[in-house]
């Protein structure tokens, strides 16, 4: 019999809502030099940071250890959460889930983040249905190929010289230009802007930099093929009996791939793609997904023996929505002129030691907030506009 209301907390798996926690702390690290700026700095510039030498290892170290990395652990869980889903509940009910969060990250694209994946991450999310009835080993060769798909629409762009995302490029220049911004002042727009207004008209032309950034990275069929991957995991139920798993052996064997790789696609991408976009796209496809995966199967593997210590980072994974949307609200308090305005004036090393302490802040108010609530505010309100009715909030 299918209930009609979410996931109680005796029904919850644990396991998941660390992982969340986990890629709510790598997003955090992945988008925070771009919250204070400093991503749109120039080489030199980047150069008179006090923390400059530092940042040259920060910065390989990130897109080594981080970049794609816990998008990729979100993504595969957004999959699970899919699966999930359909064991209580019909396909129209996580269609209108799905519509919901559209709106919520179209809100969030256009009105406080321009660097917002709930949108895409809403629109993917509409397109899993269509897979529903297919066999497992199917769904797995359609998600490879959809991982794959980037690497040959990348090799037609450099070779064939098949630009997919060149209109948008041209078309998020042109609005940037109608609000007055140009390469010259474009990293110190947002530490300048002293009012929304002027906030608002950067965004404007952010959410059409979005947009062309998810075609220019092909995001969406990366996206979708790890949305199956997770759906395939769910429906399997493997996260329910992580004991079982050869854990280890399949940890041992990702590393052996992905660390070298990884290492090779981070060199490629601080020297701006030397051995060419097609190599680099390869690169990204055999190091950043693996090494994502094997972030989960260390989690587990720590989960299975030590579990109840991992209650803390569960907390933020329970609340997650509410964390993403909040860490882009720290982000414009910090660094925006609408805030404290300290954009561009630091370097990444204190940047990323800045994104964790701000997880850390959002672990701990999780944990106090669960103590006395049953979901986080937004998880709350996006309940209520999914099932059509009110959940009482406190417990």
């Amino acid at each position: 019999m299918m209930s009609n209301g979410p996931v109680s907390e005796r029904e919850r798996f644990l396991i998941l809502d660390v992982l969340r926690g986990l890629a709510l702390a790598g997003i955090a690290l992945a988008n925070y030099p771009e919250f204070a700026l400093w991503t749109f700095l120039t080489g030199g510039e980047q150069a008179t940071m006090a923390t400059a030498e530092v940042d040259k290892i920060v910065r390989f170290l990130q897109y080594m250890l981080v970049d794609g990395k816990f998008y990729t652990i979100f993504s595969v869980l957004f999959g699970v959460g899919f699966s999930l889903i359909l064991t209580r509940h019909s396909v129209s009910l996580f269609m209108r889930r799905m519509l919901i969060l559209v709106a919520i990250g179209f809100c969030h694209l256009m009105f406080i983040w321009s660097g917002d994946i709930l949108l895409l991450y809403a629109v993917g999310g509409l397109m899993l249905p269509l897979f529903l009835r297919l066999k497992d080993r199917i769904l797995l060769v359609i998600a490879i190929s959809l991982i794959i798909i980037p690497v040959a629409l990348d090799a037609l762009t450099e070779f064939a010289h098949v630009d997919f995302a060149a209109p948008f490029y041209n078309f998020w220049w042109l609005q940037a230009s109608k609000q007055g911004i140009t390469e010259e002042n474009f990293a110190s727009w947002l530490r300048d802007a002293d009012s929304y207004g002027a906030m608002f008209a950067f965004l404007i032309q952010g959410a059409c930099e979005r947009m062309w950034e998810f075609v220019a990275g092909h995001r969406l069929p990366k996206v979708l093929g790890l949305f199956i991957i997770g759906y395939l995991i769910g429906k399997n139920r493997l996260y329910a009996r992580l004991d079982k798993l050869p854990l280890k052996q399949m940890l041992t064997v990702l590393l052996t791939v992905s660390l070298p790789t990884s290492a090779l696609y981070a060199w490629s991408a601080v020297n701006n793609h030397p051995w060419g976009l097609t190599v680099h796209s390869s690169l990204y496809a055999i190091s950043v997904i693996p090494l994502g995966f094997s972030y989960i199967l260390s989690v587990c593997q720590v989960f299975v023996k030590r579990g109840p210590s991992m209650l803390m980072l569960a907390s933020s994974g329970r609340m997650a929505l509410s964390c993403y949307i909040s860490q882009s609200v720290i982000g414009i308090v910090l660094f925006y002129g609408l805030g404290l305005g300290l954009g561009t004036t630091f370097g990444l090393v204190t940047i990323e030691l800045t994104a964790f302490l701000v997880f850390c802040m959002q672990t701990v108010l999780c944990r106090w907030w669960l103590g006395y609530f049953r979901f986080g505010p937004l998880e709350w309100l996006w309940r209520m506009l999914t099932y059509g009715r009110y959940f009482p909030l406190k417990k």
